[in-house]
C-alpha cells in the first residue's frame, strides 16, 4: 500500500518540525498551504514539497491529498477540522485538538459518519514508552493505581502580544500545556474522571497563567496537577500504585522511566523509543490508523481529555471571546 499524501495546513514552527518527521518516515510531502502563497512556496522549497497553495480551499479541493495536518492556532482548529472532514480528508490536528468538548464531539461525529480518521497530536499518546508502561501497569507490576501526580511549568517570555497570552487565539496554560498533563493522567487511569476540583490565576490579558487541578474517577484513582506559564517547573509525572511507583521526567516526549518497587525499594529502568523521534511516531500511528481504519481508542482518550479540560474551564467560568459557551 502506498504511503498517504499529507497536506500541511500552516507554516509555523511546529509545521516545520512535522515536515522533518514526514520526510524521514515517508521521504516526501505532498502539499503545503500557508497564509500566503509566498510563505507556502518558501516552505515547499525548504522541504521539497510537491505542491504549494496560498488558499486552504485549493488544498482541500486537491483530490490527491489524503491527510490534512492542521498546524494553525487553537482557535481555528475546529473550523479546519470540519472543513477538512467534509472535503473527505483524514485529519491529524495539533493539540489542543479543539477548544471545548462540544466542538470535538461534532468533529468526531462527522468523521464517524464519513469513515474518516480524526487524530490528536499530543505526543505522549504516540510514544512507545507509554504503550509499554501501560502494559506493565495492566500486568499488575505496581498494583492498583491510586495516585497520579503531574506538573508542567513553561516560563513563556513576557509578551502580551504573543499567542500564548491571547484570549482571541485561545491562549492560556490549560490548552497549551495542560493538555499534556491531563492526557498523562487520563492515559493511566482506568476510567474518565467524574470529579474535578480546580482553581486558577490569570495573566493580565485574562488567560489562565497558573492552575491547580485535582481529578478523581469512579475507580477511586486520583490525579493532582500543577500548571504554570510564567515559571519553570520540571515536566515530571508519577504513577503510584500499591506495589510501587513509576517516575517519568520530561514526560511529553519521554523515552525512559524508572519503576521503584515498594516491598524492597529496588528500581527498574524502562526504555522504549527515542525522544527525538516523537513526531515520527505520530506520523506512523496516524498512517496505521488510516490503513487499518482504527484509531478509535486514541480518539476516545482525546475526547475524555477534552471533556475534562472543558469541565475545568466551566468551573473557572472562563469562556473565550469567540465561544458562545464552553
Amino acid at each position: 500500500m502506498k504511503q498517504p499524501n499529507w497536506g500541511i495546513l500552516g507554516t509555523g514552527q511546529i509545521a516545520h518540525e512535522m515536515a522533518q518527521a514526514l520526510k524521514t518516515v515517508n521521504g516526501e510531502i505532498y502539499a503545503v498551504c500557508g497564509t500566503s502563497l509566498e510563505k507556502a512556496e518558501k516552505f515547499r522549497e525548504s522541504y521539497g514539497v510537491q505542491k504549494a497553495y496560498g488558499s486552504a480551499d485549493e488544498l482541500l479541493a486537491d483530490e490527491n491529498t489524503d491527510i490534512i495536518y492542521i498546524a494553525t492556532p487553537h482557535n481555528s482548529h475546529y473550523e479546519w477540522i470540519v472543513r477538512s472532514l467534509k472535503a473527505g480528508k483524514h485529519v491529524f490536528c495539533e493539540k489542543s485538538i479543539t477548544v471545548n468538548s462540544r466542538q470535538l464531539e461534532e468533529c468526531a461525529a462527522i468523521a464517524e459518519s464519513r469513515g474518516l480518521v480524526l487524530c490528536d497530536g499530543t505526543t505522549l499518546l504516540h510514544m512507545p514508552l507509554y504503550k509499554k508502561l501501560r502494559q506493565i501497569i495492566q500486568n499488575g507490576a505496581i498494583g492498583d493505581v491510586k495516585m497520579i501526580q503531574v506538573n508542567f511549568g513553561s516560563c513563556k517570555e513576557y509578551d502580551v502580544n504573543n499567542r500564548f497570552f491571547s484570549k482571541d487565539l485561545a491562549g492560556g496554560a490549560l490548552l497549551d500545556i495542560g493538555v499534556y498533563a491531563v492526557s498523562f493522567a487520563r492515559y493511566f487511569m482506568k476510567s474518565k474522571p467524574d470529579v474535578v476540583l480546580t482553581t486558577a490565576g490569570y495573566f493580565e490579558t485574562g488567560v489562565d497563567e497558573t492552575s491547580g487541578i485535582l481529578l478523581k474517577n469512579p475507580d477511586g484513582e486520583m490525579a493532582v496537577m500543577a500548571l504554570t506559564m510564567r515559571a519553570k517547573q520540571p515536566k515530571r509525572g508519577v504513577i503510584a500504585g500499591e506495589k510501587g511507583f513509576i517516575e517519568i521526567d520530561n514526560y511529553p516526549r519521554a523515552d525512559k522511566a524508572a519503576i521503584t518497587y515498594t516491598e524492597d525499594g529496588h528500581t527498574e529502568v524502562i526504555e522504549a523509543g527515542r525522544t527525538e523521534d516523537a513526531l515520527q511516531y505520530e506520523v506512523s500511528d496516524m498512517q496505521e490508523y488510516v490503513r487499518s481504519q482504527s484509531g478509535k481508542d486514541n480518539l476516545n482518550i482525546v475526547r475524555d481529555v477534552m471533556e475534562t479540560l472543558t469541565a475545568i474551564r466551566n468551573q473557572w467560568g472562563f469562556v473565550y471571546p469567540f465561544e458562545s459557551k464552553v
